[in-house]
């Protein structure tokens, strides 16, 4: 990644979203990412990250949302991590959990086609393959979801 490399990462308050973002800024990318909660135990706050990025606030289902980051960022790459990755959360709240994981995806990628984002990585997990008798997966696995 390229000095001032702008970037917009969703999901950066996760795990894996912030240890990404540590990694972008470390390699001189300008990140931006879109915040809809700020979990006080999450890895970007206890990292110190919040200060070397900017944040956008809001939800990507929102429309316009990151449409409008990244236009403003003039974003050239797009990490989509945001999710509702909790089995049981996604069971108490399903319809929530497709609206963000589901429309979420959508909307990110719709603006990303828009505003022609020449870079861009959506990330998923595990979930989607379902139970699986052969291990490890690879991109030739079938998806088979069997939780929201």
């Amino acid at each position: 990644m390229r000095d001032g490399h702008p970037t917009l990462v969703t999901g950066a308050y996760g795990l894996v979203g912030a240890w990404l973002v540590r990694e972008l800024v470390d390699a001189g990318a300008r990140v931006c990412v879109v915040r809809r909660d700020r979990p006080a135990l999450s890895a970007l706050v206890a990292m110190g990250l919040e200060a070397r990025v900017d944040v956008v606030d809001g939800d990507i289902c929102a429309d316009g949302l990151v449409a409008r980051a990244l236009a403003e960022y003039e974003v050239e790459s797009v990490f989509h991590l945001a999710a509702q990755t909790i089995v049981g959360t996604a069971h108490r709240a399903p319809v929530a959990t497709f609206e963000t994981n589901i429309r979420g995806t959508w909307t990110v990628l719709e603006a990303c086609r828009r505003y022609r984002v020449g870079r861009v990585i959506v990330a998923s997990s595990d979930k989607a393959y379902g139970d699986q008798e052969k291990l490890p997966y690879d991109e030739r696995t079938p998806l088979q979801g069997c939780h929201p």
